[in-house]
């Protein structure tokens, strides 16, 4: 689906455009066009291939869509694949896992966006209010397209953080063992979606900034390396999740085996008190002919209460020592 096709010429919007005309004012000098779309359709991918002459096998990738966070270079060309990572309504605390895929030319920006609700028309209103770095051309929007996507992994990694946090909390929590377990393993499941969409990401946009630097990008260098820097801050947000969530996962199976020992010590504690009982009684059971105390009148309460009073011993003893 169309979003919008717009011509730009030294920084400042010409008009919105219709798809015909796109090949007349990208051979205007200075002037290039940006055109959004939406979930394309194959009919819509060709057609643009055909408009911007795009590689083959770039429009197979975003045809295809679920590609791997990257950028690569065809002659005077740039496809960039970014994940779109957005809450799912439906599921709290899961993520629906979109894809942004943009074509850079000298003197076009193509951007395809797949599975994804939240639009960019704030990064072309953005780029409108600025024209002296629209100047800049195809690059630029790029970059303002691959801000847009970094500044919203900030507020996913805050939400896993709190919600870390409250796990963290929940550990200490007697019969909670179960579910902290649950609730931590798909945390990190979470966090692994959020690692696969940063690190790759990281990984290419060092190609746009410092050494060879693609010719439709030379002007932005300066951009592409704010972006890398906050990609460095979140990859490292990311993996001290990670070494949090494992940590905590640790010291849950820890307490689990705390409380099972506690159990352990009661069970033992009280198997020992009834140990004692069942002593005297098999001993006083035998029944011989000549036992002491067996003909004793008050025999039989007797061995009761020192029974009793050697249990009450032991089981002090076990409340000293913590076992009960």
């Amino acid at each position: 689906m169309l979003i919008n096709c717009v011509a730009y010429e030294r920084g400042s919007k010409l008009a919105d455009i219709p798809v015909a005309d796109i090949s007349t004012y990208i051979a205007r000098p200075g002037c290039f066009v940006w055109v959004a779309l939406a979930d394309a359709t194959a009919a819509e991918l060709d057609e643009m291939r055909e408009e911007f002459d795009l590689h083959q096998l770039a429009v197979e990738d975003a045809s295809h869509g679920h590609q791997r966070p990257k950028i690569e270079e065809y002659g005077q060309s740039i496809f960039a694949v970014m994940h779109l990572l957005e809450p799912d309504p439906e599921q709290p605390g899961q993520f629906n896992l979109g894809e942004v895929d943009v074509f850079i030319g000298p003197n076009y920006v193509l951007s395809v966006r797949n599975r994804s609700k939240h639009g960019f028309l704030g990064v072309r209103d953005r780029c409108e209010r600025e024209p002296e770095l629209l100047q800049h051309g195809a690059g630029f929007v790029l970059y303002a397209l691959m801000d847009a996507v970094v500044d919203r992994y900030f507020p996913i990694i805050e939400a896993l953080e709190a919600e870390l946090e409250e796990v963290e909390l929940q550990i200490f929590t007697q019969r909670a063992a179960r579910e902290s377990i649950k609730q931590l393993y798909g945390l990190k499941q979470r966090v692994m979606v959020l690692k696969h969409a940063v690190a790759p990401l990281l990984e290419a946009v060092s190609k746009l900034h410092g050494g060879r630097v693609p010719q439709v990008c030379a002007g932005s260098q300066d951009y592409f390396r704010d972006v890398a820097d906050h990609l460095v801050r979140i990859n490292g947000l990311i993996d001290g999740m990670r070494d949090t969530i494992a940590t905590a996962m640790q010291v849950n199976l820890s307490m689990v085996a705390i409380d099972d020992n506690e159990v352990t010590k009661r069970l033992a504690a009280w198997a020992s008190i009834f140990a004692i009982c069942t002593a005297f009684v098999g001993i006083w059971g035998m029944n011989f002919e000549h036992m002491p105390e067996l003909k004793w009148h008050y025999g039989y309460p007797a061995a009761l209460l020192f029974m009793g009073g050697v249990c009450s011993y032991v089981y002090f003893r076990f409340r000293r020592a913590g076992w009960l």
